[in-house]
C-alpha cells in the first residue's frame, strides 16, 4: 500500500513557504499537512497531526527551530526534524544534531536539496546540504592545520631542523650525515615529531613538512 510522507513546514517568510510547498508538492508521494509562520504554531501542528517530517526554519518568532526540535525530543514525538537555515556555523550544526535533527538544509539550495533530504530521511539516513558538508570539511581541515602549526612550538630545535630537512627531500641517512647523528637517531626524532603533531605515517610527515616549510625557516 502506498502511503504518502506527511510533512509540516514552518517558516516566517510567506514567499519561502510558498516556494518550499511548490517543490515538495511536485512529488506525488509527499503531502504537506500544515504550514505555519512561527515556532509555537509549528509545535502545536506537530503535536496534533503527528507528521512524518517537520521542516523548520531555524530563525522563527515565538520559538526558534532549535527550541521546537528540543521540545519534540523531550516529548518523544515520533517526527523527524529538518532544519532550514542560512547559517553555516559549526556550533549551530552541532546543537542541531544534539537535538535530534535528521536533516540540515541551507536555504540557498533548498529548492534543489529538500526533496533529496526528505528521501534520505524516509530511508532512515541523515542529510546535510552538500555545500554545507564541503564548508564543514574545509573548516575542520583548517582547524586541524592550525593545531598542527601551533604544535611546531612543542618541537625541540633538533626536531625542527629534521623536519626542515625532510621538506628538502632529504632521507634519514642524509639527514644523519648532515647533523652528525645516526640514522636511528633521526628515525627517533621523526617518531617524536609525529607523536607531538599527531601525524601518522611517513608520507603524512613529509606532506606536513612540505606544507609548513615556510614556518620552519630559521
Amino acid at each position: 500500500m502506498d502511503t504518502k510522507v506527511r510533512i509540516v513546514i514552518a517558516d516566517d517568510h510567506p514567499l519561502s513557504r510558498a516556494g518550499l510547498r511548490h517543490v515538495i508538492e511536485s512529488k506525488s508521494d509527499f503531502e504537506i499537512v500544515a504550514e505555519t509562520g512561527d515556532g509555537e504554531a509549528a509545535l502545536e501542528s506537530i503535536r496534533a497531526l503527528k507528521p512524518d517530517i517537520a521542516v523548520l526554519d531555524v530563525g522563527m518568532p515565538k520559538m526558534d527551530g532549535l527550541a521546537v526540535a528540543r521540545a519534540v525530543e523531550a516529548e518523544s514525538i515520533p517526527v523527524q526534524i529538518v532544519f532550514l537555515t542560512m547559517y553555516r556555523e559549526e556550533e549551530l550544526f552541532r546543537m542541531a544534531i544534539s537535538a535530534g535533527v535528521k536533516g540540515y538544509v541551507l536555504k540557498d539550495s533548498a529548492a534543489t536539496d529538500i526533496v533529496n533530504c526528505i528521501n534520505a530521511i524516509t530511508a532512515d539516513q541523515h542529510y546535510t546540504s552538500p555545500e554545507l558538508t564541503s564548508y564543514l570539511v574545509k573548516q575542520t581541515r583548517a582547524r586541524d592545520a592550525g593545531l598542527k602549526r601551533d604544535g611546531l612550538a612543542a618541537l625541540s630545535p633538533t626536531e625542527r631542523v629534521v623536519l626542515r630537512l625532510l621538506a628538502d627531500y632529504k632521507t634519514s641517512k642524509q639527514i644523519g650525515e648532515e647533523l652528525f647523528i645516526t640514522r636511528r637517531t633521526v628515525d627517533n626524532h621523526r617518531a617524536n615529531i609525529c607523536q607531538k603533531l599527531d601525524i601518522h605515517g611517513s608520507h603524512a610527515l613529509m606532506k606536513f613538512a612540505l606544507e609548513h616549510k615556510s614556518d620552519l625557516s630559521d
